[in-house]
């Protein structure tokens, strides 16, 4: 039961995002075969290295399909799989359409990825669960794709609600319900608790979330240091966070990397390919409302070693230029010479661009690149990232590179939800 205290907190999480968003496109588009209902599979071009799975239909998943996997291994499993290239630009469309339509029922609005958002909708306490029926059912017919609503009086547990099944349903998890609906669920299901502590976890005979949340704090403070106490007030569903409209806070970092078709083995070239990251990442940084004070460039070779580097800048910054000289310089000072496999660029240290530090001397000049980047940043979510294209790409063979291609989400990854 909750008090007439508590908050209510939504958590919605769109089902299969990726394979459900580009079902919605094609089928706006005239096609009359829903792909969610055949096996069918997200992933990137196999023959330019990017043969990953990004998404799978639920056919395809009761084949054994699943994110993750090689394209190829999953074509094994299934000889007709139906298979569709990312469109990131579209997912954003998709992602910022949901935005707007849950910003209709709370000003309050968090987006935890490009397809979770928290919401307090304490407004709606006496008629919680009729609304969230009601708000799942209009993103189903207004925008075309299924999700998960989960409740709870914190953003925790409420994004623990939201990964029960059914899929495409509402489910609360409130305090007195953690007992009977979390604890039996195994230890590796809490949020926050990786492949990596699940092992240290198991070493402990800590099977289930239950048994965690039972366990002695201490020990686990001992054992896991300060995650140890994080992980068991989650296990016992404390988490008192508010929901922000602002994740910089929360972020530990914005990055883009992506493994390319062929080997670079020239700086021309790879300068090339980090000017297209850093600008995919200082958009995604600017829409964040956030600045960064140190880069990082992340380099592996054709043998399959890896290295980075990480350059502090002389000020907090979200201009694309200043952050690519970092990443330039970065990149200069560890590159040895092999032959390049895969690039990535990673923003760090990161602040609030309510305030930013400007220099005497450069305030007109900084002032101008904000303006420029603004413009260019409403151009390419308007009309498509290629609306505007820098001169060095012209016939050099490097195109825009979309937000999240490679490891990284379109949209930051959080460090917590806290």
């Amino acid at each position: 039961m909750i008090s007439k205290n508590d908050r209510i907190i939504f958590h919605v999480d769109v089902n299969s995002a990726y394979l459900s968003w580009t079902a919605v496109k094609l089928l706006q588009y005239g096609s009359t075969h829903d792909i969610r209902k055949v096996p069918s599979v997200i992933a990137g071009d196999s023959e330019n290295r990017h043969g990953i799975i990004l998404a799978a239909s639920i056919p395809a998943k009761k084949l054994g399909i699943k994110t993750g996997d090689v394209l190829w291994q999953a074509k094994m499993k299934c000889r007709d799989l139906e298979v569709y290239p990312p469109d990131y630009d579209w997912y954003m469309k998709s992602s910022r359409a949901l935005v707007d339509m849950l910003y209709e029922y709370s000003p309050k609005i968090q987006r935890y990825s490009i397809d979770e958002c928290f919401m307090d909708c304490s407004n709606y306490r006496e008629n919680y669960v009729g609304i969230a029926k009601s708000l799942k059912a209009r993103i189903s017919e207004e925008l075309g794709f299924n999700c998960n609503i989960g409740i709870s009086q914190n953003k925790l547990l409420a994004k623990m609600a939201s990964d029960f099944k059914p899929k495409n349903s509402v489910h609360t998890l409130f305090k007195d319900e953690i007992e009977k609906k979390m604890w039996p669920l195994p230890v590796g299901e809490l949020f926050m608790v990786g492949r990596a502590t699940r092992t240290k976890l198991t070493r402990l005979n800590i099977n289930t979330i239950g048994e965690l949340a039972s366990f002695d704090v201490n020990i686990l403070k001992g054992f896991l240091h300060s995650q140890g106490q994080l992980v068991h007030d989650y296990a016992n569903g404390i988490e008192n966070s508010e929901v922000r409209s602002s994740n910089y806070l929360d972020i530990k970092g914005l990055g883009n990397s992506i493994t390319i078709a062929y080997d670079v083995d020239n700086f021309e070239e790879a300068s090339r390919i980090l000017l297209s990251l850093t600008e995919s990442t200082a958009m995604r940084l600017r829409e964040n409302g956030s600045l960064c004070s140190l880069v990082a460039v992340s380099i592996k070779t054709d043998t399959f070693i890896s290295y980075s580097h990480q350059k502090k800048l002389t000020r907090s910054t979200d201009c694309t230029s200043e952050i690519f000289e970092g990443i330039k310089q970065a990149f200069i000072e560890c590159w040895k010479g092999e032959n390049i496999r895969q690039l990535g660029v990673r923003l760090t240290k990161l602040s609030s661009n309510e305030y930013r530090q400007e220099n005497l001397f450069d305030y007109a000049a900084s002032e101008k690149q904000v303006k420029l980047d603004t413009t260019i940043d409403a151009l390419r979510k308007r009309y498509g990232k290629d609306s505007i294209v820098r001169s060095i790409f012209i016939n050099s063979g490097v195109k825009a590179i979309e937000g999240g291609t490679g490891s990284h989400s379109d949209y930051p990854m959080m460090g917590s939800i806290l």
